[in-house]
């Protein structure tokens, strides 16, 4: 399918320097940077996703063959970019690293398909949120290794077919459901994150207390993987806050009355609840009578973003149990009123009894 330019002198500069440039931004955190894993033996969980990349990358290096299109879904913070550094760095290729909002124009996704070398990964965050134009420029670059254009106009139109090298797209989203059917069924691999068990945040905590040269104990790091909602990216924001209040008011050691006191001071209870998460509860219960009741109500309550109830607290509160969400909105669900100390109403008894 060809893809219409308003950009006449797009051929010329193409034959005269056949690598356009990209004007997506790359960032670098330093701290996310420090703690990522660089193999599989120091990434942490998510085993049968581990499993399947180690017989996929041997199988890619016996062929001699680039992989095929991966995508990665789950709730943020789970390591979708850290899999997918890991799979560059095992393949002993380079990674280039954007995310779909910044990919605004089709010269921001041209160029960077241009400047790709055989065999390299291309990454792309958030890829639901990709528009019409990059997605359908990125179906013949994925299947045919290909970039259909048509410059000029009316009359004067040509179309133009530029081979790209074969490469690797990974894709990650937090909403699978949003991507179009022909982007998705142009991966050859789908593959869901997980929720991490305390134990392996455990190791999390351990491995990135170890890197930044915190002193820490077994029970200290347990202590903190409890109250991390099943999220390695929360374990190692955890780490780096109670670090402080060790340093400060304590001996500078990580123990677990250490960290349950400094968490406690954080207002991040025993599930990893914070004011906004008890908050959501709170208004449903109070307001509401438990619930149903609609997400853009909540949000409008709580003076929130829809994206960020959805994408930021529902996911663990639905998956501790303590929220539900019916075709009629989301209510509390009984552990949820136990969490936060307050009696089960009868009528609110019966519905959970005998609603689905």
């Amino acid at each position: 399918m060809a893809i219409i330019s308003d950009d006449e002198g797009l051929e010329k500069r193409i034959k005269k320097n056949p690598i356009v440039k990209s004007e997506t931004i790359e960032y670098d955190n330093t701290f996310e940077s420090s703690i990522r894993p660089k193999d599989f033996d120091s990434y942490i969980g998510q085993t049968s996703l581990k499993e399947t990349l180690k017989i996929i990358l041997e199988a890619a290096k016996k062929r001699n063959k680039p992989l095929d299109h991966m995508l990665f879904y789950g709730p943020p913070g789970l390591g979708k970019t850290t899999i997918a550094g890991v799979i560059a760095s095992q393949m002993g290729v380079e990674i280039k690293i954007t995310s779909a909002p910044a990919l605004e124009r089709p010269r921001d996704i041209i160029g960077i398909l241009m400047s790709l070398k055989g065999g390299e990964i291309l990454f792309i965050d958030e890829i639901h949120r990709l528009n019409k134009v990059a997605e359908e420029i990125l179906y013949p670059a994925m299947e045919d290794f290909t970039l259909d254009m048509t410059t000029g106009k009316t009359q004067t139109a040509k179309t133009l077919r530029i081979p790209l090298p074969k490469f690797t797209l990974i894709g990650a989203t937090t909403k699978a459901g949003e991507l179009s059917s022909p982007l998705r069924d142009r991966f050859g691999m789908i593959h869901r994150l997980e929720f991490y068990t305390i134990d392996e945040l455990a190791q999390v905590v351990q491995r990135t207390a170890k890197i930044l040269e915190i002193d820490i104990t077994e029970e200290g790091a347990k202590a903190i993987a409890k109250r991390s909602r099943g999220t390695p990216r929360i374990a190692n924001r955890l780490v780096k806050r109670v670090s402080d209040f060790a340093i400060v008011k304590y001996d500078g050691k990580i123990n677990s009355e250490v960290a349950n006191e400094s968490l406690d001071i954080l207002k991040i209870d025993e599930f990893g609840l914070d004011n906004t998460d008890r908050a959501l509860l709170n208004l449903i219960i109070e307001k509401y009578d438990g619930g149903p009741v609609g997400v853009e109500t909540i949000a409008a309550a709580l003076s929130e973003d829809v994206r960020t109830i959805e994408d930021v607290c529902e996911p663990y509160l639905l998956q501790a149990g303590l929220l539900q969400r019916t075709p009629r909105g989301r209510k509390v669900s009984p552990e949820g009123y136990r969490h936060l100390g307050k009696n089960i109403p009868s009528l609110q008894t019966r519905l959970f009894d005998t609603e689905d």
